[in-house]
């Protein structure tokens, strides 16, 4: 298995497992941070880190 060394798609895949997560037990995750998140995989995959 190949590990991805861009980091937008890294903070990307945490994004989508946080939120999987989320949904699935009903946890309940600060938005702030997920938007946080969102934004900074959005920047990076932009900027093609």
């Amino acid at each position: 298995m190949k590990l991805i060394n861009n980091i937008g798609f890294i903070l990307l895949a945490v994004y989508l497992i946080l939120v999987g997560i989320g949904v699935l037990v009903n946890f309940a995750i600060p938005s702030i941070l997920l938007g946080i998140l969102a934004i900074l995989a959005g920047i990076f995959i932009l900027l093609g880190r």
